[in-house]
């Protein structure tokens, strides 16, 4: 090779020797579905991914229209069933329009930085942002070039200071946020975050990939419980976690939809969900609402884990919901503790940075509906077996 392209290897095979020595390092690894395991690391929240009238529906519409889309909504990809689908999402929303597209991550990266764009705006936005925000978030500002001011997580004092200092600054201004928050189980006060919006004349951009199916009026996310008619929104979700299937929705007024649709290069230039996966997903969708009685059963398990944890003396942050964190600080410890549950048959996510802040590394424990009383008797004995390693020493 050449001694450019050497010296360019030569800089990925340092960055991933630093990785190790930090303990940082990933690499993919199979899942297990053997027998005998439990899966505390899912995000399959209501068990919906292996819900046989979704697999039907996926059936019947992957029967009709195919298994692929074969082009770009803008071309040969938008079937019929989007229409259906996005009037529907947009009612539960209480919003005017939906629009489905992909993954979180590319959508939350292109529409967020589609709105922030300085060429449409004229100027460069300001941007107040929950410093535990997702990654995504994050980089659809940094793509946007817009101006990032981060308050401290879930602090409304913090934030309403920041926005008080940028008060007579006439950029547009954006407020962003998940509402649950996913590697911490805490949810915003999104009560104050509108007053906020209200206040200050900004645009509320909220991500509820992990609220999606678990909070709020029929389990159509936290935004569902209040009244943002009077602020510019913009609420996002995913049929990838609690819905059990693959993609996500912008929730928005007609007129952000059409901007996004001609706008949006995530959107324009990306090859649509395949009919397959709309069956499911209008099915799954379909079915949170059905899921009240669940959802009350699992948040109560997970008060009876956190109440365990929290006696032992665990750190579990400020969880308040199904997705519970065991901080311990140490990247070592924590792949440790990962590796002991799972000798012991109990399959757990190891966090570390970046994904979370330096000196925050956990396990993350995701419970679902599928759990039994008996897995979270294990649950709870594996954690008792490894409580020299779980201790928070600091």
């Amino acid at each position: 090779m050449g001694e450019v392209s050497d010296n360019m290897l030569s800089c990925y095979e340092d960055f991933l020797a630093q990785r190790r020595t930090k303990n940082l390092y990933r690499k993919l690894e199979t899942c297990t579905n053997e027998r005998g395991y439990i899966n505390f690391s899912s995000n399959d929240y209501l068990g919906l991914s292996k819900s046989r009238e979704a697999l039907e529906a996926a059936y019947l519409y992957g029967f009709e229209g195919g298994i692929g889309a074969t082009g770009s909504r803008l071309l040969s990809g938008n079937n019929a069933i989007f229409k259906e689908l996005e009037q529907q999402i947009a009612k539960d929303k209480n919003t005017e329009a939906a629009l489905v597209m992909g993954s979180g991550f590319q959508t939350n990266v292109t529409v967020l930085s589609s709105l922030l764009d300085k060429s449409v705006l004229g100027q460069r936005a300001i941007v107040f942002f929950d410093r535990l925000n997702h990654s995504s978030l994050y980089h659809a500002i940094l793509l946007a070039g817009a101006e990032m001011v981060r308050y401290t997580h879930c602090n409304m004092d913090d934030l309403s200071r920041l926005m008080e200092r940028y008060s007579t600054d006439k950029r547009p201004k954006f407020i962003v946020t998940e509402t649950l928050f996913g590697m911490d189980g805490d949810v915003q006060d999104i009560g104050r975050i509108v007053t906020l919006t209200h206040q200050h004349k900004a645009v509320l951009y909220l991500d509820e990939a992990h609220a999606t199916g678990i909070l709020g009026k029929n389990g159509y996310g936290l935004s569902t419980n209040f009244d943002l008619s009077g602020i510019t929104h913009v609420v996002m979700g995913t049929f990838s976690k609690a819905i059990g299937v693959f993609g996500s929705y912008i929730a928005s007024s007609t007129l952000i939809k059409n901007y996004l649709i001609n706008k949006c290069p995530g959107f324009i230039y990306s090859t649509a969900l395949p009919p397959i996966l709309l069956g499911a997903i209008m099915k799954a969708w379909e079915t949170v609402a059905l899921l009240d009685k669940e959802r009350k059963i699992l948040l109560e398990m997970a008060d009876k884990v956190r109440e365990f944890l929290n006696q032992e003396g665990y750190n579990t942050g400020n969880s308040t919901n199904h997705i519970i964190p065991i901080i311990l600080r140490e990247e070592e410890k924590v792949l440790e503790v990962k590796k002991k549950l799972l000798e012991k048959g109990i399959i757990v996510s190891a966090v570390r940075p970046p994904t979370v802040p330096v000196n925050t590394s956990r396990i993350r424990v995701a419970l679902c509906t599928f759990h039994t009383n008996d897995d979270i008797t294990r649950l709870i004995q594996g954690i008792k077996s490894t409580k020299n390693l779980l201790k928070d020493t600091t």
